[in-house]
């Protein structure tokens, strides 16, 4: 089967999307399949496009993967109107170059960010192939949600635009159960609704740390005997990892630091913050190579997985709950909804209330003050995400459904006799 798959994000960088895509692409590859990404020139999140890439048509393979990357306008992730331009740009460029790319048996956008998605259901009907939409992010509901717009005429014309496309589309993908609730309350029909979750490829976050590493690591950021808890990911609207630097404000035990890792739009009124307190207990680090994580995580006794107490997040599995639990790290939770219900039904770690620093404190030195309740939640954590969320079954149930969609519309188009 020939799969193409037009994402706005693909590796090097290193968010959740490109990394699914990634993980679940080299799958398929090894499976037999040919896999087409088209994708943007590699900028995310800082909007400066990558060392050794230019803003210009470019193809490459990685790992048997054929990315044909297009140019755009590059901009911060961060600010209404220029990150818009620069989802437009890329939905143009991806549909003005897809002549490049062969036609496929089947054809995959996924959202985020919306206009990768419909970039695909254009090019998908110029190909004259059948066409599934991943949602990973509901959108625009979740514009609204983190405050950066309201609902106002512009995000209603999109709310119709977005039934269109699940409408338009052969059939839609969605990360978690709930997802599908709320799509199928659009009027989709739940069987044309599928659900294949964010996983973890378990043999690669499985290697043995450089133990030498992993010491300068420690020297370098000042953890010696401390006991760390750390965010690491995206640092935007919609994550609220300033409830760290809270925490670390209010936090009364010397022996425990917060630390957060990574860039997006909060980082600089974050850096500001702790420069304004100085704060002994809280560590600012920047972005770094996906390589590096699961040093930071063995660096971290509790790895803290948070986003904004609004309701719409309820219905969102945060892809780096999985990073933690097949490294042994215990989590503190302030997520409603589905991934609560994951991280309390694995007892892979402690909820606490979203936007609550206090809760966030408090849950931290419990897992500190209590040896045997953290490698309990440790072992618990690891063993539940190797037996459900392994990248490989996952990738695997996608491909068979990506096949079943390609041969009903093959049937479909050829005439009876």
């Amino acid at each position: 089967m020939h799969i193409l798959f037009l994402s706005n994000y693909f590796p090097p960088e290193v968010n959740a999307p490109a990394t699914r895509l990634y993980e679940h692409a080299k799958q398929w590859v090894a499976d037999g399949h040919t896999v087409d990404v088209l994708t943007s020139i590699p900028n995310f999140p800082e909007g400066e496009v990558y060392e050794g890439y230019e803003n210009e048509l470019t193809e490459e393979e990685r790992d048997g993967i054929r990315a044909t990357r297009v140019p755009m306008y590059v901009s911060p992730n961060e600010g209404i109107v220029r990150r818009a331009w620069s989802y437009v740009s890329f939905m143009l460029s991806a549909c003005w170059y897809a002549g490049r790319v062969p036609t496929p048996d089947v054809l995959v956008a996924t959202s985020p960010q919306f206009f990768a998605a419909l970039a695909g259901a254009w090019v998908a009907w110029w190909k004259d192939v059948p066409f599934v939409v991943e949602i990973r992010d509901l959108w625009p509901e979740s514009v609204v949600a983190v405050g950066a717009m309201n609902r106002n005429l512009v995000v209603r014309f999109f709310e119709w635009v977005e039934r269109k496309l699940y409408e338009t589309a052969d059939h839609v993908v969605v990360v978690t159960d709930a997802f599908k609730d709320e799509i199928g309350k659009k009027g989709i029909p739940r069987d044309e609704i599928s659900v294949i979750k964010n996983g973890i490829g378990t043999d690669w976050w499985e290697r043995s740390l450089d133990e030498e590493r992993l010491a300068a690591l420690r020297r370098e950021h000042e953890l010696q005997g401390r006991f760390v808890a750390s965010y690491i990911g995206t640092i935007g609207m919609a994550h609220r990892a300033d409830v760290l630097l809270e925490a670390a404000r209010r936090c009364e035990d010397p022996d425990i630091v917060f630390m957060v890792v990574g860039t997006g739009a909060k980082r600089d009124a974050l850096e500001a913050r702790q420069a304004e307190l100085q704060l002994d207990n809280f560590r600012l680090v920047d972005k770094v190579p996906k390589e590096t994580v699961p040093y930071l995580l063995g660096l971290s006794d509790v790895s803290v997985v948070h986003l904004r107490d609004d309701p719409l997040f309820e219905t969102v599995i945060p892809s780096k709950m999985f990073e933690a639990m097949i490294t042994r790290t215990p989590i503190v939770l302030g997520v409603r909804g589905e991934a609560r219900s994951i991280v309390e039904g694995a007892e892979a770690g402690l909820f606490i209330p979203p936007e609550d620093p206090d809760a966030l404190v408090e849950a931290v030195r419990r897992l500190k003050e209590n040896p045997e309740l953290h490698e309990t939640l440790s072992e618990n954590a690891h063993d539940h995400v190797q037996a459900h969320y392994d990248r490989e079954g996952l990738a695997r149930k996608y491909a068979a459904l990506l096949a079943e969609v390609a041969e009903t519309s093959q049937a479909e188009t050829v005439p009876a006799g």
